[in-house]
């Protein structure tokens, strides 16, 4: 139908290795509209590519930066990588509304000129709080780059038709912060699949030669905690005296090379492994095999009020969860995650250890966690009102 194209735009990943930007895609190509996208290229990826219905502009990822004044350049190559992007997706056919996925907070800038001459209306879909981000990254919250992380979150909302956060948390902040109304907000969870991640028979060769092992899955950023999970396996292994655990740790990111470093420092070699980015059947076996999984994002001002992706991942895998007591974790987990004092290793890992000792409890605890994602979490419950808010935008 004429009007019904949405353009969707990410910076911070691929699509469709982006899991809750390809279901987006799917969701509203499946409900009937036309889906573009534009985001970086992963590695071999063409310029140009249309899977599922969906047509999808790549352009080349800025090359990977650790020092903050770097950002500034990775910010302005993307905005000008995003506006090629959008001009290659218009002259294809006209999209209506543009959907702009963060972080960052100012791709605002690259629509900008669709808004202004032909009257596209955005769509901000807010994965994460970028003030509160670099806050947890660089511990300088009254620097001038937070004060300007916060005007380029503040110009986004502003220029936001509506606004789709990933838990009411996020939502407060858009309403607060970003002074939406309740109407212009819409809470739309990243949930699993639970039939994509289902458990399967363990493979006890994964246990490297341990009674129990434990996982880890996600990001390995300054921010993420991995390192608590890395002492608190000092604990486990060289107070406690428990040389039955290992530890598989699922990812990669910036801090990848410190943590294996403290790794062989902590002489934990014999326990902890890293696998680095796994295909998904190498996945489906560690999660299979676990014990528990493990959540240590440690408390700050972004962590406490974050979805955390991997918490949902366990549960539908039936692992019972070890996480630090934060608010939005304890919304995703509920009665399937036990939780430690926040930052505290050797609570995090006694805790670990009792949950270990408790087969019984593991059980009931990975129970609860599966019924909990096939009834609340899994994102079949989130398409409702996902593309409620393009049924509203354009009409349905």
């Amino acid at each position: 139908m004429p009007g019904r194209h949405v353009c969707i735009v990410v910076q911070n990943l691929p699509v469709p290795f982006d899991r809750r930007v390809w279901l987006e895609c799917r969701a509203l190509a499946a409900a009937g509209y036309e889906v573009s996208v534009v985001c970086p290229k992963g590695p071999g990826d063409p310029s140009y590519q249309e899977l599922e219905g969906v047509h999808i502009f790549k352009y080349r990822a800025f090359p990977p930066i650790t020092r903050q004044v770097m950002f500034l350049a990775e910010y302005a190559y993307s905005i000008v990588a995003t506006l090629l992007g959008l001009a290659k997706a218009w002259r294809r056919n006209r999209f209506t509304v543009v959907q702009v996925c963060n972080p960052p907070d100012v791709l605002w800038t690259a629509v900008l000129p669709f808004t202004l001459l032909f009257g596209v209306r955005m769509v901000f879909d807010q994965h994460d709080l970028c003030p509160e981000l670099y806050e947890s990254r660089f511990e300088s919250a009254g620097s001038l780059p937070y004060k300007a992380l916060v005007l380029a979150e503040r110009a986004t909302y502003a220029l936001s038709s509506h606004v789709i956060s990933t838990n009411e948390s996020y939502r407060a902040v858009a309403m607060r912060r970003g002074r939406k109304k309740p109407s212009d907000v819409t809470v739309v969870r990243t949930g699993p699949d639970p039939e994509k991640m289902r458990r399967r028979e363990p493979d006890a060769s994964l246990r490297r030669g341990h009674r129990h092992l434990l996982v880890y899955i996600g990001v390995m950023g300054p921010q993420d905690g991995v390192d608590l999970a890395i002492r608190a396996m000092e604990h486990i292994v060289h107070t406690r005296g428990r040389t039955d655990v290992a530890l598989t740790l699922i990812g990669d990111g910036d801090a990848a090379p410190a943590l294996r470093a403290l790794t062989t420092e902590l002489r934990l070699d014999d326990h902890v492994v890293f696998t680095g980015r796994a295909p998904d059947d190498v996945v489906k076996g560690l999660m299979s095999t676990a014990d528990i999984g493990l959540s240590p994002d440690p408390k700050n001002a972004l962590n406490d009020v974050s979805t955390m992706n991997k918490t949902m991942e366990y549960m539908a895998f039936e692992l019972p969860v070890v996480a630090f007591d934060l608010v939005e974790t304890k919304v995703s987990a509920a009665d399937a995650a036990v939780y430690a004092t926040p930052n505290d290793v050797a609570e995090y890992g006694d805790a670990v250890l009792a949950l270990l000792d408790d087969e019984v409890t593991r059980k009931h605890m990975g129970e609860v966690g599966r019924r909990r994602v096939e009834d609340v979490l899994a994102w079949r419950h989130q398409i409702p009102p996902y593309v409620g808010v393009y049924d509203r935008l354009i009409g349905s």
